[in-house]
């Protein structure tokens, strides 16, 4: 598929993984439901990255795009897990997210917190009861295994817990590298790694282009945000701007300095599409998200 045709099925990819969170999420009148409705108010809304990248990278590898959904689904309900922990007091204590209030500002804490644990075990549990993709139950496995590393104590939470951990003191440049390949950059390059897990008797030199490719989005948007955080507005980002600065936490501008996290960023965006010449043009849908992400705003 050419790259010119990418950004108008991105729009066809959004409809398909809100049409399976629909599915997924209970009703919101379903009892418990002030729990249930603040679900979906976690899940509304978004850039929806990562389902794109899971769409994406099943471009890639000529895969049909409902041999994806369930975990193009399952990446969206963990990354909303994160974020509604992540915004709590004991956290970040952020009140913005998406341009509307977080979910403790909306709902309590103690709602957001039982939020967050709902929709990590739904996304475990879409995969799993997944019978219409066509995969069968050790590519059904693979998946859960690669989501559940990816999220936990050596992926995702245990980033989170580095940051914690590294709240007033100056991080070196190799440990930043550390917290956020994993805060950041393990969700984002187990998106490639799902689609891998769809695809039988896939080349092990496809399969590490596409690692590489997800690991340097994964850091590259880590830096974008770092620099976001100082040069965009919080209309821009529907997140609180210059957060992370108040809070004298470590980013990249801060080690590095603005000019050189800049080039840094670029350097890893370049290296994201150059791997993906092993795939010819292929590989053109996750070139479009490369500049699509790298020309971002919020």
């Amino acid at each position: 598929m050419s790259d010119a045709g990418f950004p108008q099925r991105v729009e066809f990819y959004r409809a398909r993984l809100q049409a399976s969170l629909e599915q997924a999420l209970p009703p919101a009148t379903h009892h418990p439901a002030r729990l249930h409705e603040a679900m979906r108010y976690a899940c509304d809304g978004g850039k929806r990255l990562r389902a794109l990248l899971v769409y994406a990278a099943g471009e890639t590898l000529d895969l049909a795009p409902h041999r994806l959904d369930a975990a193009a689904c399952a990446v969206e309900l963990i990354h909303a897990y994160s974020l509604v922990h992540d915004d709590l007091p004991a956290m970040d204590d952020d009140d913005l997210r998406r341009g509307r209030a977080t979910v403790h500002k909306a709902y309590d804490e103690a709602t957001a917190i039982l939020v967050g644990d709902a929709l990590q075990t739904l996304a475990f549990a879409v995969l799993a009861r997944d019978r219409d993709a066509g995969l069968d139950a050790a590519q059904r496995l693979a998946m859960v295994n690669t989501l559940a590393e990816a999220s936990g104590s050596c992926g995702m939470v245990g980033g989170q817990a580095i940051d914690l951990q590294s709240e007033g003191r100056q991080l070196t440049l190799p440990e930043l590298e550390t917290l956020h390949i994993h805060k950041t950059g393990a969700l984002i390059r187990t998106c490639l790694r799902l689609a891998c897990a769809a695809a039988p008797a896939l080349p092990d030199a496809q399969a590490a282009a596409l690692d590489r490719y997800g690991k340097c989005i994964g850091l590259a948007f880590q830096i974008q945000d770092d620099v976001l955080d100082i040069e965009g507005s919080s209309a821009d980002l529907g997140k609180t701007a210059g957060k992370d600065s108040a809070s004298l936490k470590s980013t990249y501008p801060a080690v590095m300095g603005l000019p050189a996290a800049k080039q840094r960023a670029a350097e890893l965006f370049d290296e994201a599409r150059q791997v993906l010449d092993v795939f010819g043009a292929r590989a053109d849908a996750l070139r479009w998200l490369a500049n699509h992400i790298q020309g971002r705003n919020h």
